[in-house]
């Protein structure tokens, strides 16, 4: 069957979003998150504050979708590093979807800063949400990776009697909502390094660690060192030995 191809008004108003959300983007690099409002991104695009709610019922709306759009370009980059290794093994990908990852935060901190150093408006956690959908592309690039992993070649996890019962219990539960890729303890690992990986770029991209560093490439490449030693590979992203 032939794909419908879009109408003309279908056609602008998509023209019209794209420029909308270059707009808002351009505030935030610009200016910071503060200056993105309605009325001010209207007037980039040349529409009145009320003429854009033609497009987003209001700020939160607007807010979700950019941020959408900066997780679809980030997840992009990720799923470019990791298929160019195709066939690789999987510890390779991890690692250089990791750093693919850095390169997008680096050349992007207002981006990054936007998508992961801002509160999430309750309705952009619904499921149904661009910003939820976004964020799950995301989530999976790594998640899929640490799985296939985990399935060929199964990495140390501590024993589920010596975590926490409250670690326990939400663990079983973030495991049951990724549908079993990961059991509960391997879970663990997966967050544990996702939560050091996040917080030394976030404190990058923030520039929380100015007072000591002016290159963080090599500590960044430490952490990932760790990383491999805790899926159980080596630097490069082979088995360890």
């Amino acid at each position: 069957m032939t794909a419908r191809m879009p109408s003309r008004r279908e056609k602008l108003r998509q023209a019209t979003l794209e420029e909308i959300h270059a707009a808002a983007r351009r505030l935030l690099v610009e200016q910071g998150t503060a200056a993105v409002t309605i009325n001010a991104v209207a007037r980039q695009v040349g529409m009145s504050g009320p003429a854009l709610y033609h497009y987003y019922s209001g700020h939160d709306e607007l807010v979700g979708a950019v941020t959408a759009g900066f997780f679809q370009e980030l997840a992009a980059a990720m799923e470019q590093a990791r298929d160019a290794r195709a066939g690789a093994p999987v510890g390779e990908r991890i690692l250089a979807s990791c750093r693919a990852m850095r390169a997008w935060a680096v050349a992007h901190p207002a981006e990054f800063g936007w998508i992961f150093a801002s509160p999430i408006d309750p309705s952009n956690r619904r499921p149904d949400s661009a910003r939820h959908r976004a964020a799950q592309r995301f989530e999976h690039v790594l998640l899929d990776l640490t799985a296939e992993l985990w399935r060929t070649r199964p990495f140390p996890v501590p024993d589920p009697a010596d975590l926490p019962a409250s670690m326990l219990e939400q663990l079983t539960a973030y495991s049951a909502t990724i549908d079993g890729l990961l059991p509960p303890a391997a879970a663990h690992v997966f967050l544990s390094c996702w939560i050091r990986l996040y917080g030394l770029l976030c404190m990058e991209v923030l520039h929380q660690l100015d007072f000591a560093y002016t290159d963080l490439e090599p500590v960044f490449e430490e952490c990932l060192r760790d990383l491999a030693s805790a899926l159980d590979l080596d630097y490069t992203g082979r088995p360890a030995a």
